[in-house]
């Protein structure tokens, strides 16, 4: 690269501080015409399924953290009020505390990466920041601890941020594709020896997550021996439970497997064709997602029976696309794992897309691979300012892959405005959160939504 065209890099980022100052990225306050939050999460119900949209507002409905992971649509809005750098990046869209996790890479290596994408889109960076942080905030209050512990902990995940992007600035494009983030390094969080303890227990946990592991814990024998889905109501249920009709999703969810395997990279394919089709269920996940159409699927092997589980999960336009320049990809499967593999150091070999009936979208990755995340809600002080710090150092890195990471640096500079600025916003927004979960707790009370603690 020559001198000139970096240096022009280097001047886009500090020309859109003029845009937007660094300070002013922490300012937050309702605008009068702020949209209901009640009538956001009721738009969003209205594309999910009946049964489970009361699963899905009794989860959230469990706290202020619960909410906050729940409501990426309702913050995507209050983002857009807001001037923005226009220095963009491949956004998680969604990137709080608990969408940063651990699993398994081909080579089996536990890596710690983000981990959900099913609202990334191109835009500015520091949308994700100001997600990152206010999850944090939210998090230290939901632990008990005091706002300015909040404010602290969330600048230190955007210093984090600032000094990995202006590390990765330095950095070739080969060395910034190549850099992830080991398993390892989660404990070297905290110095304590309760906490290390505490840590190791967390992947020793998620390499027990494997598929045989849970063939033990979702399936039984059925009339003929082979391993049956054991069904859970109303978290895994048949899809009779909710309506459907068995066959006719059964042969959906075998037409959208034809089309997935298309998506796979050749040699991905033969391997998936060594395994056969047992059947599928339906599957509750997460808090934000409850009420998609998503299904988990049984596969074994053809020589020795090892069971493969497959997680066909329905894929919605992004909750940024309405603030947002349009997404390159028409198949919203393909936009998720278009944002996945693009963010991720390495990113599950089974992980494709596929088209459903009526216009639907899916997107299919493996159910359990050494999946393992962080109890957020039993860190002490150390340990979540530690784990905050880490996530901002991640979140660099995903950016980093996609956007222009010299002008990012610039932007951000040396000293700590950004930092101090988004622990305001972490608390501002927290005060946000608190009062928009009161909303729905009220809604849920006088009868204008149903909950169901699930």
């Amino acid at each position: 690269m020559t001198n000139s065209s970096l240096a022009s890099r280097v001047a886009a980022g500090r020309a859109a501080r003029k845009q937007v100052t660094r300070s002013s990225t922490g300012n937050w306050s309702a605008p009068p015409d702020r949209r209901d939050p009640m009538a956001i999460l009721e738009k969003q119900a209205g594309t999910r399924l009946p049964g489970l949209v009361p699963i899905r507002y009794g989860r959230m409905a469990a706290s202020e953290f619960a909410f906050l992971r729940g409501a990426p649509a309702i913050m995507a809005a209050d983002l857009a009020h807001s001037p923005n750098t226009g220095l963009t990046v491949q956004l998680c869209g969604d990137a709080h505390l608990s969408n940063f996790g651990l699993y398994a890479s081909p080579e089996r290596r536990l890596v710690f990466d983000l981990n959900d994408f099913d609202e990334t889109l191109p835009g500015p960076f520091e949308w994700d920041v100001k997600r990152l942080a206010a999850s944090i905030s939210v998090a230290a209050r939901q632990n008990g601890f005091k706002d300015d512990f909040g404010a602290d902990a969330a600048r230190e995940a955007a210093r984090a941020y600032r000094t990995m992007m202006a590390r990765l600035a330095g950095m070739s494009e080969l060395d910034v594709w190549y850099q992830s983030v080991d398993a390892t390094m989660l404990l070297q969080l905290t110095k304590r020896k309760r906490g290390r303890q505490e840590v190791q227990a967390s992947l020793t946990e998620a390499e027990r997550h494997t598929n045989l592991q849970a063939l033990r814990k979702l399936t039984g024998p059925g009339p003929d021996g082979t391993p049956r889905i054991r069904y859970q109501p109303p978290l895994l249920v048949p899809f009779a439970e909710l309506g459907f009709d068995r066959d006719a999703e059964e042969e959906t969810i075998r037409r959208v497997f034809t089309d997935y395997r298309s998506t796979l990279q050749e040699d991905r394919r033969a391997l998936l064709e060594r395994f056969r089709y047992v059947e599928s269920a339906l599957k509750v996940v997460g808090v934000g997602s409850v009420g998609t159409r998503c299904s988990m699927s049984l596969l074994l092997g053809e020589t020795t029976s090892t069971p493969l589980f497959l997680q066909v999960k329905e894929a919605e336009e992004s909750v940024l696309a309405p603030y947002l320049k349009a997404s390159r990809y028409e198949h919203q499967g393909h936009r998720v794992v278009g944002g996945q593999r693009l963010m991720q150091a390495t990113s599950d070999i089974f992980l494709g897309w596929a088209s459903g009936p009526e216009g639907r979208y899916f997107y299919v990755r493996q159910l359990r691979d050494m999946k393992g995340s962080a109890n957020v809600p039993d860190m002490d002080k150390a340990t979540l300012r530690a784990y905050a710090e880490l996530c901002g150092q991640t979140l660099a890195r995903a950016h980093a892959r996609s956007g222009d990471r010299v002008a990012i640096a610039a932007y951000l500079g040396g000293g700590d405005s950004f930092d101090l600025a988004m622990g305001r916003w972490g608390v501002a927004y927290a005060d946000q959160t608190r009062e928009d979960h009161k909303a729905l707790i009220n809604a849920i009370k006088t009868g204008a939504v149903r909950s169901v603690d699930a």
